[in-house]
């Protein structure tokens, strides 16, 4: 096989699996978003999330670079997984009410070396349920 076409499969077959692991990724999830600014502050988020859905957010702004994220109070409602500089947060398929949990975020903006923690409430989809009618002649 040609290094060409090897090249052109393995690309095509990490845009499917990219694809895949994110189709189910709840669009919009984070309402009010603020940015922070790595200077000791601390910024309050909100997410809503269906049962069983999933969010997926960066957490770097345009002026900055991240060093390191960590999870400081983890979800009881739903699992979070680190990725790069951003999260995705996993709710049970039983989730109901709010959940809630606390990132910290170093790095560095502008020239200004600091942290900021993000507290993420995590409330469930209020989504009306789909249903359909099919009526059968008698």
């Amino acid at each position: 096989m040609s290094r060409q076409f090897i090249r052109a499969s393995t690309a095509a077959i990490l845009t499917l699996l990219a694809s895949v692991s994110v189709a189910h990724a709840t669009p919009n999830c984070l309402r009010d978003i603020k940015p922070y600014k790595l200077a000791g502050d601390t910024m309050e988020w909100s997410m809503t999330i269906a049962p069983g859905g999933d969010c997926i957010q960066g957490l770097r702004w345009s002026t900055m670079q991240i060093y390191k994220v960590e999870v400081t109070e983890k979800p009881k409602g739903g699992e979070i997984v680190l990725v790069g500089p951003g999260f995705r947060y996993f709710a049970k398929p039983e989730f109901s009410g709010t959940d809630k949990f606390t990132l910290l975020v170093v790095g560095k903006n502008r020239h200004d070396e600091g942290s900021s923690t993000v507290e993420i409430t995590v409330s469930r989809s209020n989504s009306p349920l789909l249903v359909s009618a099919v009526s059968h002649p008698d």
